[in-house]
């Protein structure tokens, strides 16, 4: 037996046919940069009297599962995560090339098995019941785009042999920063320093009565998108928006080219007014925080378009 090290740490992904049941194949390997994925269960002191001053022996509490996984934003494998958080997505192919739009506001979820395999010691831990609860990507200048994913999971189970078969692997093609766009009423949104984007489903656990200490899964509550942009202070036109209480469309993007993308399109966001400080000599930032919603009925708050040449998730 080894000492188990980050650096050969593996990640395999199936979505689940019933709830909690972690298939027999279909697992996808997939890249990861750390993950907090994991099952805990803590315990309940004695509080009993008549036994003296030293305690009995502790209880057994609840199982609580869930945690983050901070992935990279890639052309391939990031479309298993947007299935998880969004549900599976519409997909067309012409030629080699195929489109998959994921929209938000589904009424029911996908829910995954995670196994997080320590091949030295060895050790498989199959974490089933996984429903992905929130997403978060910050776009910069420079550097990796990556995402950080929030899991709520059911339960983990820890063996010395792979549930997981051999998984297959999609060819990672990561984007960078310097890929990305903001974009508004189709045209690029001049003098953007960053954007901190945040999704959530808002899930509720289901915590019921049941001997194992399990919840029985996840209900999707309404879904929020926040966006904060920093913007350097050159024209009015987003404050006198936020002023007016008036609505616009914002797209968020990283492409490499026309066959090779990431699209995330809100139709309506709204924004607030925000203070515009003087801090010093140097430029002047302004921080919008903005809100998405639905803009009309039928019309989803968030699409997510991924264009590759993966055929389908």
């Amino acid at each position: 037996m080894g000492r188990a090290a980050g650096i050969n740490a593996l990640m395999s992904l199936a979505f689940e046919a019933t709830y909690g049941t972690a298939p027999a194949s279909g697992y996808r390997r997939v890249p990861f940069i750390s993950t907090t994925l994991g099952a805990e269960r803590g315990l309940l002191p004695d509080d009993l009297l008549g036994y003296g001053r030293d305690p009995l022996a502790p209880s057994r509490d609840v199982v609580n599962a869930g945690g983050d996984v901070v992935v990279p934003v890639d052309l391939r494998n990031f479309g298993l995560w947007l299935k998880l958080l969004l549900g599976a997505p519409t997909t067309t192919t012409a030629s080699t090339v195929s489109t998959h739009v994921f929209t938000s506001a589904k009424l029911a979820l996908p829910s995954a098995s995670v196994e997080i395999s320590h091949p030295e010691v060895p050790s498989h831990a199959m974490n089933k019941g996984v429903m992905a609860n929130s997403l978060a990507i910050r776009m910069q200048r420079s550097g990796q785009a990556q995402a950080t994913i929030g899991l709520i999971g059911q339960s983990e189970v820890v063996a010395g042999t792979s549930g997981a078969g051999t998984p297959t692997a999609l060819d990672v093609s990561r984007f960078s920063q310097f890929h990305g766009a903001v974009k508004r009423l189709g045209s690029a949104l001049g003098n953007v320093v960053s954007a901190d984007l945040t999704f959530s489903n808002n899930y509720e656990s289901i915590e019921v009565l049941r001997n194992d200490g399990l919840i029985a899964g996840g209900d999707p509550g309404k879904a929020t998108f926040n966006a904060s942009l920093t913007v350097r202070f050159d024209s009015l036109d987003l404050y006198n928006l936020a002023l007016a209480g008036t609505p616009s469309d914002l797209e968020f993007s990283y492409t490499i080219d026309a066959s090779n993308k990431l699209t995330l399109a809100l139709p309506a966001v709204h924004l607030p007014v925000p203070k515009r400080p003087v801090t010093g000599p140097t430029g002047v930032q302004a921080t919008f925080t903005v809100q998405g919603a639905r803009p009309t009925p039928g019309t989803a708050m968030l699409t997510a378009t991924l264009v590759n040449d993966v055929a389908s998730y």
